[in-house]
């Protein structure tokens, strides 16, 4: 098993190797959702998923940054490319890309 994953209870274990597509994390507060999404990411991009096909969506700015700031230590620059936004800083990216 990754030292990564050496950290995790059974909850955010299963969370974090849930086989398949999209996984949506619901907790209360202090539960360790940052944690298991963060390492959920890394588990992704450790397993061939590029990093720019990663999409992940938080409230705050400063959630945003301490997120990516986490899959970037576990994963090196393997996730420069993830999108990992505010909910309208994801909106304002999609504007930008696609504005014609």
């Amino acid at each position: 098993m990754e030292n990564y994953l050496a950290s995790l209870n059974e909850s955010q274990l299963k969370a974090v190797i849930h086989p398949g597509g999209p996984l949506f994390v619901v907790a209360g507060a202090g539960t360790g959702k940052t944690k298991t999404l963060t390492t959920r990411i890394a588990y992704l991009i450790m397993n061939g998923v590029p990093s720019k096909k990663i999409l992940a969506v938080t409230f705050t700015n400063k959630a945003a940054r301490e997120m990516k700031q986490r899959v970037i230590d576990m994963t090196g620059p393997y996730a420069s490319d993830i999108w990992l936004y505010t909910f309208h800083a994801f909106g304002l990216q999609i504007l930008r890309r696609h504005i014609a």
